[in-house]
């Protein structure tokens, strides 16, 4: 049985790898907020929230993503 992902695309998005625009969709996974490309599969992953903090304690961030 597999697990469905309701994906939504980023409109403008361009992949970091591919250049490809347009093909970045947003969807969670095991509560943690994925970024893919649906061209060449790069993936990104949103950073846990205390990581985050600390890291970016002084900034105004609406979300930020590593490659995984």
């Amino acid at each position: 049985m597999s697990t469905r992902k309701k994906k939504r695309f980023i409109a403008g998005a361009t992949c970091p790898k591919c250049k490809a625009v347009d093909t970045m969709s947003l969807f969670l996974e095991h509560n943690v907020e994925k970024v893919e490309c649906v061209s060449c599969g790069y993936q990104m992953a949103q950073p846990e929230s205390q990581v985050e903090r600390l890291a970016r304690e002084n900034e105004t961030v609406i979300g930020v993503f590593k490659p995984e």
